[in-house]
């Protein structure tokens, strides 16, 4: 075994985090990370540029996510620590303003979801009330997982798990209303073999997954807790694969009941897609009720991914203030709640005026569709960073193993790059005013640290608090890593 393997080892001794996650627990979780909401508020987007085989843009879409997979599973058995992507990044290359970028659009990844989502949660609202205007629910709702956070709901893990049983549960919903339709004879399904686009079925398929693909991630979080699992040589690579391929059959298979008991063009035109397979009236209960109760399911699960992409935004400016990277104003931190306020109170305002910018422009009637718009950002976003950490996975090649590190198959990593840079193409091609959404985020992170660097002083990021432990003296240097990445899949 090699000096690096047995100072992993070592690690925990000297005071690292405990070991305490199984290769069970991490399936799962792996699992409730990639199962997020993306499916509730895309499904109808994907099937409309698709067809009615749009299940197969799920089908390729995880398997790309997967071989990415690949990277994070091998790099992470190298490095079992918390910070994911930039921590590979900086391993690979040593450089710090590329480890920045890195941060940055893995940041800005997190604001653009937190937008799509909050646009989606007002489209699943207006199918119960019609009162209050998309705009002030979207707002309402992005201040009201800042305060949640801020009194730390987040931290109840009883919680996340309740949330992730619901949003589970109305995936389950629509497949048993497909199993039922099925069992009936109704079902047509020449329909799963339908491209109904004017483009031709690969370029279908391109646009379905450009779209789908917002579902898929979530994964690399999962990178961070490889410090916390037991024997992750050999459970991280199977617990990583296994909850993708399981969440890929999930989405498949709720793509197909859909497929098969609301016409497409249905799918397509509706702003909360998967309710209409609820509306369709084939389970034996009342359709205004089953309506209601999974609305509110749906609004729990973006609820659920949206909180946990809002923990990560102040998490990460709060890490970047620790290393002076952004003003240090961003790692103050609430004296009882240890809640990092203004980093809270700087994201929900980022947010804000990114569904805000979408509401006015589309008003002045260009036509902008909130929720696919960021959607298509993240996505733009993420496959930066996906394919740095491939990359940086073959460059790191040979260094750090020993006889317990999973190698991925290159062949596979290399087709994953090409995927991802394929949809990056295609996202760009089709869609490049999502460039200037782009620009716009990361940029925003340059100016803090020019901010930063301009009118901040050297060392006193290092002297705020830690946030979970209350007696930690404000002049103890910590070490928060300005890399940590901890969202939830989308």
């Amino acid at each position: 075994m090699s000096d690096t393997a047995t100072a992993q080892d070592r690690a925990e001794d000297d005071g690292g985090l405990k070991r305490s996650i199984t290769g069970r627990l991490l399936f799962f979780y792996v699992l409730g990370d990639v199962l997020g909401s993306g499916i509730y508020v895309l499904i109808g987007s994907v099937a409309g540029e698709v067809g009615g085989a749009f299940w197969a843009a799920f089908a390729v879409g995880v398997t790309v996510a997967g071989f990415t997979g690949l990277a994070y599973a091998e790099l992470a058995t190298k490095y079992p620590q918390a910070a994911g992507a930039s921590l590979y990044v900086n391993k690979a290359f040593g450089k710090k303003p590329l480890t920045f970028l890195t941060t940055v659009l893995y940041l800005s990844a997190t604001f653009a979801a937190a937008g799509s989502l909050a646009a989606g949660f007002s489209q699943y609202v207006a199918e119960v009330w019609d009162a209050p205007p998309a705009l002030l629910v979207m707002i309402a709702f992005i201040i009201l997982l800042a305060v949640l956070n801020f009194i730390g709901i987040t931290e109840s893990v009883v919680a996340n798990m309740v949330m992730t049983f619901v949003e589970v549960t109305g995936l389950v919903i629509v497949m048993i209303i497909g199993i039922i339709y099925v069992g009936q004879g109704k079902a047509d399904f020449s329909v799963l073999t339908d491209f109904s686009t004017d483009d031709n079925i690969i370029f279908a398929i391109v646009a379905g997954v450009a779209l789908s693909f917002f579902a898929m991630t979530g994964f690399e979080n999962v990178a961070n807790v490889a410090e916390e699992t037991v024997d992750p040589h050999k459970n991280f690579p199977i617990a990583l694969i296994g909850g993708m391929a399981t969440a890929g059959v999930i989405y498949v298979l709720v793509s197909m009941a859909a497929a098969l008991t609301v016409p497409v063009g249905t799918l397509a035109d509706s702003d909360a897609a998967l309710l209409e397979v609820v509306k369709a009236g084939i389970l034996p209960l009342s359709v205004s009720v089953m309506t209601l109760v999974f609305a509110i399911i749906a609004m729990v699960a973006i609820t659920n991914t949206t909180l946990v992409q809002v923990v990560t935004q102040s998490r990460i400016l709060y890490g970047m203030a620790r290393e002076d990277v952004v003003p240090g104003a961003f790692a103050k931190i609430h004296s009882s709640r240890r809640s990092p306020y203004v980093a809270l109170v700087f994201s929900a305002v980022v947010v804000i005026g990114l569904v805000v910018v979408g509401d006015v422009l589309g008003r002045l009637g260009l036509n902008i569709d909130i929720v696919s718009r960021l959607a298509s950002v993240t996505v733009a976003l993420l496959l930066v960073v996906y394919a740095g950490v491939i990359v940086s996975c073959f460059k790191l090649r040979g260094s750090d193993e020993s006889d317990q590190t999973f190698r991925a198959p290159s062949a596979l990593l290399v087709v994953g790059l090409i995927g991802n840079i394929v949809l990056l193409g295609y996202v760009i091609a089709t869609d490049p005013t999502s460039l200037i959404w782009c620009a716009g985020l990361v940029g925003l992170g340059g100016l803090l640290y020019v901010a930063e660097k301009l009118f901040g002083s050297e060392g006193t990021g290092a002297q705020a608090p830690d946030l979970d432990d209350p007696g930690t003296d404000p002049g103890t240097d910590t070490g928060t890593d300005t890399g940590a990445e901890t969202d939830k899949g989308a």
